[in-house]
This record gives C-alpha cells, structure tokens and sequence, in this order.
C-alpha cells in the first residue's frame, strides 16, 4: 500500500471539472499538498494508507470557494453606514471614516476578521483591494489562506500612500517581497475611472505587461459612473480603457453593470473577465450584471462578495444562490445560471479570473488540495436528489464543517486553527466603540 499524507472518504465528491460531475462514496488522495487521486471508498481502502484518515459520511467535498472581490479591511465598517446609494455611501460616510481611522492597525484587525469570516465560511482564496496591502498579506500568509493580494493605486492621498507614484512604487516593492510565497498573487488594483487617471493607467499597463501581473479594477459599477464618463470624455469608461489598451485577458473587471450588448461583445472580444458582485450591487442599487447575456458570449464570469462594508458579509454561498435566482429574474429565463454554473462561478471562475486555475479551482489531479466539507445531513436538507442543487439553493455557510488549503487544514469540525476568536472579538469591539464616537 502507498503511504500518503492525508484520505479524506466522503459521501458526495463535486469536482466541478469535469462539469456536472458528482462522485458518489469517493476519496480524495492528498500528497505534500495536492492531490494525487480521486477514487471510490473501497479502491482507496485497498490502496492508500495514511495516518490522516477523515471521515465524512454524510458531507459533500467541493473545491474551496473563490470571492474574486473584497475589501477585507473595510469588515471594521460592516452595517455603519446601511441603505444609502453609492456615492452618498462613499463620499459622505466611508471616505470621512476612512481617512480618520485607516492604519496599519485598522487593517490588520479587519483583515483577521474578514478572513476567519472567510474560512469559515468555506473561502480558500480571496482577491482583494485596499490599503496597506502588505498587512493584509502578512495576515494571509499568518493565517495559510490563499490570496490575491491587490497593489491599489487611487489619485488622493491616503495612510498608505501620498500619490500616483509612492502607490506604484509601495506596490511594486510589495511584489517583490511576495515572489517566495506559493500561496500569494500580487495583480495591480486601480480603484476606478472615476479615481485614476489616463497617465495612471497607461503606467499600470506597462508595469503589468513587464512583470507579468493582471489588473483588478471596478468598472461600470452604477449608471451615474457611466454617464458621467461619457459626459467628460465622450466615451463610456468601457471604451476609455479599451482606447487605453486595457481590456485584455489580464483584466479583472469588478460589477459591470450598466452593460449593452455592443459592452457585452467587446468584453468577449478581448477576453475580459467579469467579477460578478451581485448582492452588494443589489444592496447600494448599483444596477445589474447581465450574467446570462454574457456567459453566452462565453465571457468567463466570476463571483465576489465585495466588501463587508457594502455586503454585509463575505459569504460565498450567498453570493452563488442570489447570481442564480437574479440571472434567472433578469433574463426570464429559468435555465440562466443553474446551480452548476453558480458553483462554477465560484469556484474554476474564480481561479481563471485571477490566473490560477492550474493550481486551484475545481478537486483535479496535480492541483493544491483546497478543499471544503459541507454538511448535509441535517433535516434541512433532506431529500437529497442533486446534491449540488441542495448546495446552491438549500445550503448555508454555517455548513461548512472543514477547510483544507494546500493540504493544510484550517478549520476543523467548525473550528479554527490560526486564529483566535475570543481575542478577535475583543479587537472588534475596541473598534467599534472608537468608530461609533
């Protein structure tokens, strides 16, 4: 028998590659991190031995889920400044709070709070931008979770940074810095149109193509962000940056609402993905994504919480249920975006959005063992016909039992293994009570 690190025997196995394929009574075979088999319970027990058994009778494994957009610093701001539109919400509560308070500490504080919020709630990968990105990523590697870690650049000056060129030139140190970590990705993250300038962008093009780095960035977030543009410049912020050179594979377009088909075309064309942020753009009433429209032009769609602040959560089960009901609302068509596809959206969407879906995104041979263990035995959930239906329209994350990234496990039978949640809660409060004065 083969001696291996890790068996973990389940009665449902969703490998979300292939599509629609559900193993049932299956095991997966977990080797210095990754994945070296997929097969039934009875071949595993006559072939592997490990010292790491774990038994999931009544569980489904599914790759870990990707929020491809947040903002984790800004979970110190969940509910402070609910139901108002978008700019009001920014410019007249958020920016004021976050020009007082934003600091190494702030981040470092919202950062442990979104990602045990995360873990626990199935995430092995989160695409992030804010500032001081660089406590956010000493965070991550602390707490083994996977990341995109956004080198943001925005006109104004902020705790992090002073101008256009110190965000550039803090950012690409910061690059530098994360080449050794397996687990770390480092995309340019231009806040938005409306908050970057031509000069910016042109800068950001060129320093992405020379160090190989992809860009994250919102986009047609909300009509008046559309018209606007086109006001001062004639053209839609879509066409801006197509001019500039910027829609491209490497492009990570956050929102997109607001979309014509000609939009819908062009984004295909260039091979741009979309994040699709639903419940948060539903929330500020920011407009809608036509998701149907443009996973029929095969546009890879991905799937993010934004940020806790605007959500008001990071949870990824959510965010799968409302991308599927509202394609189907949107495009009266009940077929839009079944529970396969959601799932799909936040999983291999994910990984190919972000440049990563050789290492993660669905549970395949040779990729990084990010795995997640819902549970479904509850009487919630019964019957169980398709079990990734029940995941999509029944499931909730208070489910998810176990997490695994890389091998590693970071939550077990609901429990954290990096993070203290009594100590959490204590730094919370201390935050809420000065943001509250």
């Amino acid at each position: 028998m083969q001696v291996v690190d890790l068996v973990i025997y389940a009665r449902w196995i969703i490998p979300v590659v292939p599509q629609s394929v559900t193993h049932e009574n299956h095991a997966l075979v977990i080797s210095k991190g990754r994945i070296i088999d997929l097969l039934p319970s009875i071949e595993a027990d006559l072939k592997y031995q490990s010292s790491q058994i774990v038994k999931l009778d009544e569980h489904a494994l599914i790759p870990g889920l990707i929020n491809s957009h947040s903002h984790t610093g800004m979970s110190l701001l969940r509910g402070i400044a609910d139901d108002l539109p978008l700019m009001d919400w920014l410019q007249n509560h958020i920016w004021p709070l976050e020009q007082k308070w934003v600091s190494e500490s702030f981040v470092k504080d919202g950062a442990d709070l979104a990602i045990a919020e995360m873990i626990r709630g199935g995430t092995t990968c989160f695409n992030d931008m804010y500032f001081f990105p660089d406590v956010v990523a000493e965070r991550a590697i602390e707490h083994g979770i996977r990341a995109s870690i956004g080198l943001i650049l925005i006109e104004f000056a902020s705790a992090w940074a002073e101008n256009a060129d110190d965000y550039l030139k803090k950012g690409l140190r910061l690059h530098q810095q994360l080449q050794g970590q397996a687990l770390m990705t480092t995309p340019f993250a231009p806040h938005a149109p409306y908050t970057v300038s031509d000069d910016s962008l042109i800068k950001i093009k060129q320093l992405a193509e020379k160090h190989q780095l992809a860009i994250h960035m919102h986009l047609h977030e909300t009509q008046h962000e559309v018209e606007e543009q086109q006001q001062k410049t004639q053209q839609s912020p879509l066409q801006r940056l197509h001019q500039l050179g910027l829609l491209s594979p490497s492009l990570m377009a956050v929102h997109m609402t607001q979309l014509t088909q000609q939009d819908i075309d062009l984004v295909a064309q260039t091979g741009t993905h979309i994040i699709h942020c639903p419940e948060s753009n539903l929330k500020l009433v920011s407009g809608f994504c036509p998701v149907a429209q443009c996973l029929k032009s095969n546009i890879n769609v991905a799937l993010g919480t934004d940020g806790a602040a605007s959500n008001n959560d990071l949870d990824m089960f959510g965010e799968m249920r409302t991308a599927a009901l509202l394609a189907k609302g949107i495009s009266s068509d009940a077929s839009a975006v079944p529970a396969s596809t959601a799932l799909e959206m936040a999983t291999i969407n994910g990984a190919k959005a972000l440049g990563i879906e050789n290492e993660t995104g669905s549970l395949s041979l040779g990729k990084a063992a990010d795995i997640v263990a819902i549970d479904l035995s509850q009487l919630e959930m019964q019957p169980i016909y398709e079990p990734v239906s029940q995941i999509v329209y029944a499931a909730n994350r208070q489910q998810v039992s176990d997490v695994w990234v890389a091998g590693k496990q970071l939550l077990k039978q609901r429990q954290l293994s990096t993070i203290d949640i009594a100590d959490l809660k204590e730094r919370v409060m201390l935050w809420q009570k000065r943001l509250k004065n």
